[in-house]
């Protein structure tokens, strides 16, 4: 299902152009899940004033959840979190001088009162799951479809695990 067929109820950030395929695993994962979002490019340094509106509007346009994702200082989840109630999903990304670490520990290191949940780096498929997560906790139809999900998941290692034993003791 795509952004068009579904009401938006996810916004996708991220701080510039550059960062589109390390964020594509998040509407990925929406998508597989039907969940309307909307794709989005701020900067918290670029464009802190746009940024900061967007966030103090997007409850209001009936989003739920926002994700967003950027390296380097990484400021772009805790602006976001600064200017609204809904729950922000940081996703760090990759620079090649640090490898992303320094996006982790901008995104992970938010002043008390101020939480941003975040996932591992350049995991922004991660990221569409917790929003899935949390929309479910409101959504019946979803909290099945994810659970089916998981139980998809645990099936295939079963799987997987049963045909190591076949090798094994051939």
């Amino acid at each position: 299902m795509t952004e068009e067929e579904s009401p938006k109820r996810v916004g996708i950030l991220m701080g510039s152009e550059s960062d589109m395929d390390r964020m594509r695993g998040a509407w990925e994962a929406l998508e597989a899940f039907e969940v309307g979002y909307e794709v989005s490019i701020r900067s918290a340094h670029r464009s802190p004033e746009t940024t900061a509106t967007y966030a103090a509007e997007a409850e209001a346009r009936g989003l739920r959840v926002l994700i967003a994702g950027a390296g380097a200082a990484a400021h772009l989840a805790g602006a976001l979190a600064a200017y609204t109630c809904l729950p922000v999903i940081g996703v760090p990304l990759s620079s090649p001088s640090l490898g992303g670490l320094d996006a982790l520990l901008a995104t992970v290191q938010m002043p008390r009162g101020v939480p941003v949940a975040v996932v591992a780096i350049d995991n922004s498929y991660n990221a569409g799951l917790l929003a899935v997560q949390i929309l479910a906790l409101t959504d019946e139809k979803l909290r099945k479809r994810f659970a089916a999900y998981k139980e998809r998941m645990a099936a295939d290692i079963a799987s997987q695990n049963e045909a190591l034993r076949v090798r094994k003791e051939k």
